[in-house]
């Protein structure tokens, strides 16, 4: 079976080849000339079809192309439209376009879902084959009418007239909140540390490098020309880790599962309920037949006493008494005074 052939066998599963060049007419607002590249773009790899030499026959290879075409054909795109914009913000936008999630509902919304051949059910199509497929679209046209003809549909079929490139450029996916509202679901301790603060070379802007820390774990680090930037960028990197290693998520958990075990380990003894008695009395008679309050009052009595006896014998003589002071005069001297004072006087 020939090449022709294998796609008029695939041709049997559309409803009708004009039928089908109608509906990539409403899709891309021109006719295609050679079908069979389009037939292929909406074959998905579930299908299971092989060409005549065994190889896989789907739309993966178009994709591909169609991928590194996006990229080029929206960022000249972006690159036009925003005049004097810093090559970080221009990049982040065209991310934004040409992100599986993007090219999802725009294939929603042009209705090339319904034109995708799958084993599933066309309910089930998810954003990945609808992403994938409109990829495999671009590729197609690319190989069919060339790239003018591929920056004209994107330019003025899609984003001319599908999506506001303002309000894409402009409207902030939130990166670092996303792995926030994730690392608290997940009990885990999250921390950004700066690793550098230095200036670019060219312009001496500031510029910051941020490393994501989960449970001590280094994550991504990514540097921006503010702290805000360099965090997002290193949260969405992390992100993106963190759904592609099962390893890295099994490193963070392991950790928790430490630190947590460190913190619920007793440090002292549990204390006890008991109220304390200390300030109960004893109520018990003596052998000389007092009642009981003769006894309390004897005890205060005594014990008034022995404070007395205690202030006493704090006065009494120490050694820091010691002074330079004279010592207490001998009769004698105290004689030879009285006489000294007499004669004076006389």
């Amino acid at each position: 079976m020939n090449f022709r052939n294998i796609f008029d066998a695939i041709c049997l599963h559309f409803l009708d080849e004009k039928e089908l060049r109608r509906s990539l007419y409403e899709v891309m607002g021109f006719y295609p000339h050679n079908i069979s590249l389009y037939k292929q773009a909406l074959m998905h790899k579930s299908v299971g079809r092989r060409n005549e030499k065994g190889k896989p026959l789907n739309n993966e290879r178009l994709e591909f192309l169609g991928d590194a075409l996006l990229d080029a054909v929206v960022g000249y795109i972006v690159f036009e439209h925003f005049d004097g914009k810093r090559e970080g913000f221009l990049t982040n936008t065209r991310s934004k376009l040409v992100s599986r999630d993007t090219l999802g509902k725009l294939a929603e919304e042009m209705g090339l879902t319904k034109l995708i051949l799958s084993s599933a059910r066309k309910n089930s199509h998810n954003s990945y084959m609808a992403g994938n497929a409109f990829e495999a679209l671009v590729g197609a046209i690319y190989l069919d009418q060339g790239y003018d003809v591929v920056m004209r549909f994107m330019k003025q079929r899609i984003l001319a007239r599908m999506v506001n490139i303002d309000k894409v450029a402009y409207k902030e996916v939130n990166f670092k909140s996303k792995l926030i509202e994730w690392s608290q679901r997940n009990r885990v301790t999250l921390d950004y540390k700066m690793l550098k603060q230095s200036k670019d070379t060219e312009t001496g802007s500031p510029v910051f490098n941020f490393c994501v820390m989960i449970e001590g774990i280094e994550g991504e680090s990514a540097q921006g020309f503010s702290k805000k930037e360099a965090q997002q960028l290193a949260s969405e990197a992390t992100l993106k880790r963190l759904k592609r290693e099962p390893q890295f998520v099994d490193a963070i958990f392991a950790a928790k599962t430490e630190r947590t075990k460190m913190e619920e380990m007793p440090t002292m003894a549990v204390p006890s309920t008991e109220p304390d008695q200390n300030f109960i009395i004893a109520q018990t008679a003596d052998t000389d037949g007092h009642e009981p309050e003769d006894t309390a009052r004897d005890s205060q009595s005594a014990t008034a006493e022995t404070a007395q006896q205690g202030t006493a014998a704090a006065d009494e003589f120490d050694l820091s008494d010691i002074t330079a002071t004279p010592q207490e005069k001998s009769r004698e001297d105290i004689i030879a005074e009285a006489e000294a004072a007499a004669f004076a006087e006389s």
